[in-house]
């Protein structure tokens, strides 16, 4: 995984293979499949910054996917290697939205967002955790 600094926007990079059950019966990843390959990327996204999606949920805190957007512009096939870009786009008091790229070869595949809403045990939506909010600043563009 490799962390850039671009222009504006501080990226964590993961490498995704195509499994063969990711894809059609023309060997093209299904359409479908991509939500996974961001919750893969915005998985290792938190890992890397320091605080892991497993230790959030274990002070009571979970980000629950409110929008998800994703536009295609070439396909994905078994077997191809890809990079799964990730960086947050913004942050407020109850939420963020996290950005992706999809790319093979540096070419872009498909790009997308998913918007987060943080809510404790009970689905109550409530405040992100302070600690959260303080390494997301450094990294939010």
């Amino acid at each position: 995984m490799e962390e850039i600094q671009g222009k504006e926007k501080k990226w964590v990079d993961v490498p995704v293979r195509v499994r063969y059950a990711d894809t059609d019966k023309m060997g093209i990843v299904y359409y479908g499949t991509y939500p996974t390959y961001f919750e893969i990327a915005r998985s290792e996204f938190m890992r890397k910054i320091g605080l892991t999606y497993k230790e959030l949920e274990e002070k009571g805190y979970h980000l629950v996917v409110t929008e998800l957007v994703i536009k295609y512009f070439s396909p994905a096939t078994y077997d191809d290697l890809l990079v799964i870009r990730t960086c947050v786009k913004e942050l407020k008091s109850r939420g963020l939205k996290f950005e992706y790229e999809i790319l093979r070869d540096g070419k872009i595949l498909a790009v997308g967002y998913t918007k987060h809403v943080c809510v404790d045990k009970n689905k109550k939506p409530i405040s992100l955790p302070q600690d959260l909010v303080e390494i997301l600043k450094d990294v939010a563009s």
